[in-house]
């Protein structure tokens, strides 16, 4: 059995570290024995997964920056398992990855995943530019590069990522627990207090500038004004998207959306709320790689509207509209159609969508390949 210790930056909930545990929970057990690192603490991930009998270590540090007490536990660690494999997971993870290589003696792979898609390293915080560039210069000492999209490894292997052993792996997903469900929109509409018949615009996300949560508050203002009396309701889901908002909430009153808009915070029940709408939307401005909230919606046959970042067209194909980034116009123009639509062409093409997951991007086929990366690493 194949020994894999799993480096990731932190277990909080986001596309990255959902993806982990996706693959976690599906990896064959009898062929590999995975144990998670996690550079921070166990976050709202972590129960999870030890739910499955899967380890995790901790190391607590503090904005992502290593002490020598945190290096030393992790070479403690490292040398207790004895991995067969190092999976890297996330930029910090995989930097952690190779500090653990270097504490043993023997040639263990190690094999970076990356989940970002840098537009410009002049947005990015100091230390996660400083990681980005860094990892140009050692990325050599992985086996494997994995990148979650092809926009992702193109724009790394332009900041001089290693290109020989790079593959992509895109994020997959499980149309078993995320599909279409009417107990889940009557639910969601009731808790709510919504109308049966309204028509919810959804959004799911953590609040940062790379999400652009302005974008969809603009384009909610101008359908507000065209569609005044209709029942169409904007939701907002994901970590600090909540009434303790004080920037979300001010831009909320600012453009009169109050009664019309829902800020949810941070949730479990994604497949209850994904399921729920009628038009998903992600118009993030920048960063994305393969967005896992975008299958997720689209496996619950939900037709998504979302910018041209990252492999989100990719993802979309011909099921959805694919927009410019930060262009509230556009977006608004996308939601329109999709409004006026007649519900049953709306059903058809949120079926077309999830038809489009299970055909390419399904969660079996995602796990199988790392599998098989791994077995060829043995």
């Amino acid at each position: 059995m194949m020994k894999i210790v799993y480096c990731t930056t932190g277990l909080d909930t986001g596309g990255a570290e959902m993806m982990l545990y996706q693959l976690l929970s599906k990896i064959n057990r009898e062929c590999f024995s995975p144990t998670v690192i996690s550079l921070l603490d166990k976050g709202t991930l972590g129960n999870r997964i030890e739910a499955n009998g899967i380890p995790i270590y901790t190391l607590n540090m503090e904005q992502g920056i290593p002490t020598p007490a945190n290096i030393w536990r992790l070479i403690k660690i490292i040398r207790q398992i004895k991995p067969d494999l190092i999976q890297g997971w996330m930029y910090h993870g995989n930097i952690a990855a190779l500090w653990a290589k270097l504490s043993l003696l023997s040639q263990v792979p190690v094999l970076w995943s990356i989940h970002y898609s840098p537009t410009s390293l002049s947005l990015e915080k100091k230390l996660t530019a400083l990681l980005i560039k860094s990892g140009a210069y050692v990325s050599p000492f992985s086996a494997s590069n994995i990148f979650v999209s092809q926009t992702s490894r193109h724009k790394h292997e332009k900041l001089g990522y290693h290109s020989k052993h790079n593959c992509v792996i895109p994020n997959g997903f499980d149309t078993s627990i995320f599909a279409p469900s009417s107990a889940a929109r009557s639910k969601i509409r009731f808790e709510l207090s919504l109308p049966e018949d309204s028509i919810l615009i959804g959004m799911m996300g953590r609040y940062h500038p790379m999400k652009d949560h302005n974008n969809f508050l603009q384009a909610a203002a101008l359908i507000s004004q065209k569609y005044d009396n209709e029942n169409i309701y904007f939701i907002l889901a994901g970590t600090e998207v909540d009434k303790d908002n004080k920037n979300l909430v001010g831009l909320i009153k600012d453009l009169q959306l109050v009664k019309k808009t829902k800020l949810l915070g941070e949730r479990r029940d994604i497949p209850q709320l994904a399921a729920a709408f009628d038009i998903f939307t992600l118009p993030s401005a920048y960063g994305e790689a393969f967005p896992l909230v975008v299958g997720e919606a689209m496996s619950c046959g939900v037709p998504c509207v979302v910018t041209d970042v990252g492999d989100s067209a990719l993802i979309v194909g011909d099921t959805g509209r694919v927009i410019s980034p930060q262009n509230p116009e556009a977006l608004a123009q996308a939601w329109r159609e999709l409004i006026n639509m007649e519900t049953s062409d709306r059903e058809a093409l949120g079926k077309a969508a999830r038809a489009r997951i299970q055909k390419l991007f399904s969660l079996d086929s995602v796990v199988s390949e790392y599998e098989k990366l791994y077995a060829s690493l043995a």
